[in-house]
Order: structure tokens, then C-alpha cells, then sequence
């Protein structure tokens, strides 16, 4: 048969917690089914629960979990971790029973693949679990279990492309998977006796702990380096940070300002790397547009903490551009969940502007309530040119509302700073005259009295 491989089938889990509403936890596990999507798994069923709490053994209560299991032909049973003391004569009886016993599971497991179309190869629980809860699902279902932290992550690391945004993942993935070196199965400490095994085991999670230290200092030296270029852009130019939440279109509307080929793809954390390209067409002076890893609901602090020195290109920008999916009916959830992040990590002084994207996805009367709603706001398709040339517009008037209107006379020997002029600011007239140019300039205070000062200093 001709055509592309079937994609690795996936069972969502989620239990709806009492101070979550119904379109949260609706929404919720709907991009947890994207980021399952965007791992390369097919999602082909959900478990979801109400309860109180998560149960502490496995998140699920034993009738789902039991649900859960028949699904996926295991047995329900969570086990234990603990190791069995085994005498010569349980060895013997054990040797003696193997062969029935093979024969009672191979019965079993095809009784339970009955009414499953396929194999299940991933069961995506969309909360944090413990290492013992997640090891005691795997008993359970006898499938391989991630929580969201850890699809995120493992989402990151297939999509990480540049040298820093690897290292950072790196870092991350090593600190998700420490704790969890116990819950290996097969791990040392099964076979080697419980006292060699922690020993092996402390050993494993201090490699992972020089690594991560290792990991670091390397970061640091790339962010060095990075801080010397952003400190010569600062100088140079002015500066738009496109952020918001993973697909929300950031990076459609950065190739459509910038007329670069910045990877596009309708998928979460398409992309990772920060981009930087000129403002197209090019203003004088330059003004610089950056996107930005996108955000997500529960982002793992590890990795917000690893794309610290990645998402300081917001930090360091002049203005920010909220992009919103506005066809998202949780936009405003991820819009608070944006703004969350860039408090994390001190960026909420910096000037904002709400971008609504993808209104070519709404309904026009949907449309008319919002921009009553958000008059502030910007309405756009980046896929429409004459959206994308009202922002590339209202970016410039950003910038020039702060500019300041001057004349000034420049002696004819010193005609290199009307270039200056040129590159630092709008100039709206040049007049030649007896004493020299005159120039009616606008631009921002500081390039205005730098001017003056060479000017004085003639």
C-alpha cells in the first residue's frame, strides 16, 4: 500500500477540577491535543474525570483508570515499586509457573485488544504528575505516559534549531528527567540491590547536575556575546518585540512586515528562535521587528527560565505588539497568560500595544463587539496587505509621536551630519543658504541633542 505512515496513535487524559469552569477545561485539553498533534501522535480518544483532587496514585479514580486500561489492553493495576525478597523455593515455584503464566498474559492482553482499532503509544495527561504517578500509570495501561510539561518539553527539543535555543532545551529536559531517574524501569537500583542502587542513582543525578552546570555556562557566554549585539541595535535603531501565545500568528505577521522567510507552520512552538529583520519597506532611521517563542498556559518554569536570555529580546524592545488569536474563544485566558510570563520575567513596564489577529476567522457581528470592546486595539489579518500596511504605519507613528521638530544650520564643511540627519530621523526640508544647510528635522529628543551638541561643538 502507497502513502504516508500511519501516525503513532495517543489517549488524552484530564481531570476537571472544581475551580476550573467548563470552557477552561474545555479549552485546556483542546491544546493538549494540539501539542500531541504537534508531537506527531494522533489523538483517538480522551478520558477526562471531575473530581476534587487528583488522586494521589494515578490522577485518576479507579473506575477511570480502570476505563482507561481497557482502552489501552493493561491491566488497572498499579502495582508497587517495592522490590519482592525472593527466596530459593518462590524462585522455583515461579520457574515452574512461568510457562502457564505467559500463556494467561498473551490470552489477556489479546482480550483487552479487542474493540481497539491500534496500538496506543502515548498517554498524555494534561496536568504535572509526580514521577510515582506517572510511573504508576504506566504499570496500570502499560503505555508510555507525559505529562503536558514533559510534551512541551519533548515538543521543544524536536524543534530547537539554534545552538542556544538547543542548549537551552538541554537544560531543561535534564532538570524534568532528574527526579524521574528513580521511577526508571530497569533502573540500577533493581539491579544491583537497593544500597549500590541509590548509590548509582546519585551518581547518575550528579552527571546530570555537572551537565546542567556545564550547559549553563555555555548559555551564559552566548548570552555575552548576544548582549553586545543587542547593546550596537539599541544604539542603532528602534525596536518592535512581537509577543503572545503559541499560534497566534506572530510569525505570519513578522514575514508579512519584514518580507523575510521566517518559518511559518500551523503548529504550537513552530517557532523557538528569536528572529530579528528590518521593518520592510526600510525607514529612516531603521526600525527593527523581533518574534518571539510563543507562550502556553502552565508553560514549565524550567523552560521559561531557560528562554530567559531568548525572550529579553522583549525586554530590550522599544514597544511591544500583543498578538491575540481572535477567533480563539479563550484568547483572553492566553492573552493573561502572556502577560504573566513577561511579569515573570520583568517585562510588563515595557509600552504595549493589543494586536487582534485572524479577524478574517469571526463572525462580522463578533467583530463589531469586540472593537467596541478593546477601541484601543488593532484588527487584523496578517494574510490581508493592507492590514499589514496599516500596522507597518501605525509601527512608524508609534516611534515619530515622541519625535521633536527642530531647524537647524549646518556649516557646508560639515555636510556629514546632514547624512546623519538622514539616518537618525524625518528630515521634512533642506535649504541652502549663505551660512549653510538649514534643516527642518524631526526626531527624538536624545538624537536631537546629540545633533546639537556636534553642532555646537563646531
Amino acid at each position: 500500500m502507497s502513502g504516508r505512515p500511519e501516525r503513532p496513535k495517543a489517549i488524552l487524559v484530564a481531570v476537571h477540577l472544581p475551580d476550573v469552569d467548563d470552557l477552561e477545561f474545555a479549552s485546556s485539553v483542546g491544546e493538549l491535543e494540539r501539542l500531541v498533534t504537534t508531537l506527531g501522535f494522533q489523538a483517538v480518544a480522551r478520558v477526562t474525570q471531575a473530581r476534587g483532587h487528583l488522586e494521589t496514585a494515578a490522577v485518576l479514580g479507579e473506575g477511570k483508570l480502570a476505563e482507561l486500561a481497557e482502552l489501552t489492553g493493561g491491566t488497572g493495576h498499579v502495582g508497587t515499586t517495592a522490590p519482592k525478597r525472593k527466596d530459593k523455593a518462590r524462585l522455583r515455584r515461579e520457574k515452574e509457573a512461568s510457562g502457564h503464566e505467559e500463556e494467561d498474559e498473551e490470552e489477556e492482553a489479546s482480550g483487552h485488544g479487542e474493540g481497539t482499532t491500534a496500538k496506543v503509544d502515548l498517554i498524555a495527561v494534561d496536568h504535572d504528575l509526580t514521577p510515582s504517578q506517572a510511573r504508576n500509570l504506566e504499570r496500570a495501561t502499560g503505555v508510555n505516559v507525559l505529562d503536558r510539561t514533559g510534551v512541551i518539553i519533548e515538543i521543544f527539543h524536536r524543534h530547537a534549531k539554534s545552538r542556544e535555543a538547543r542548549l537551552q532545551v538541554e537544560i531543561a529536559r535534564l532538570a524534568y528527567t532528574a527526579p524521574r531517574l528513580r521511577e526508571s524501569p530497569g533502573g540500577k537500583e533493581r539491579q544491583q540491590g537497593r544500597g549500590a542502587g541509590e548509590a548509582a542513582l546519585e551518581l547518575d543525578r550528579r552527571k546530570i547536575r555537572d551537565r546542567i552546570a556545564e550547559l549553563r555556562e555555555e548559555l551564559a557566554s552566548i548570552a555575552r556575546e548576544q548582549d553586545v549585539r543587542r547593546a550596537h541595535r539599541k544604539k542603532a535603531t528602534r525596536r518592535i518585540a512581537l509577543v503572545g501565545y503559541t499560534n497566534a500568528g506572530k510569525s505570519s505577521l513578522m514575514r508579512a512586515l519584514t518580507g523575510s522567510d521566517v518559518y511559518v507552520e500551523d503548529k504550537l512552538f513552530a517557532t523557538l528562535d528569536t528572529t530579528v529583520r528590518a521593518l520592510h519597506p526600510e525607514v529612516k532611521p531603521r526600525i527593527l521587528v523581533s518574534d518571539t517563542v510563543g507562550f502556553i498556559k502552565k508553560l514549565p518554569h524550567d523552560l521559561v527560565a531557560s528562554f530567559k536570555s531568548t525572550l529579553d529580546e522583549a525586554l530590550e524592545a522599544s514597544h511591544l505588539l500583543h498578538v491575540v488569536d481572535a477567533s480563539d474563544p479563550s484568547w483572553e485566558a492566553q492573552l493573561e497568560v502572556t502577560r504573566s510570563v513577561l511579569a515573570e520575567i520583568g517585562g510588563e513596564d515595557v509600552p504595549s500595544t493589543l494586536v487582534m489577529n485572524k479577524i478574517d476567522r469571526i463572525p462580522p457581528e463578533e467583530l463589531v463587539r469586540l472593537r467596541v470592546r478593546l477601541p484601543d486595539a488593532w484588527f487584523i489579518s496578517a494574510h490581508a496587505r493592507a492590514d499589514v500596511a496599516s500596522v507597518r504605519d501605525r509601527i512608524i507613528a508609534l516611534f515619530e509621536a515622541a519625535y521633536e521638530e527642530a531647524e537647524l544650520v549646518v556649516p557646508y564643511d560639515r555636510q556629514g551630519l546632514v547624512s546623519e540627519m538622514h539616518e537618525g530621523g524625518r528630515v521634512v526640508s533642506e535649504r541652502y543658504e549663505e551660512d549653510g544647510v538649514h534643516v527642518t528635522w524631526r526626531a527624538d529628543p536624545e538624537h536631537l541633542a546629540r545633533l546639537r551638541s556636534k553642532l555646537a561643538s563646531a
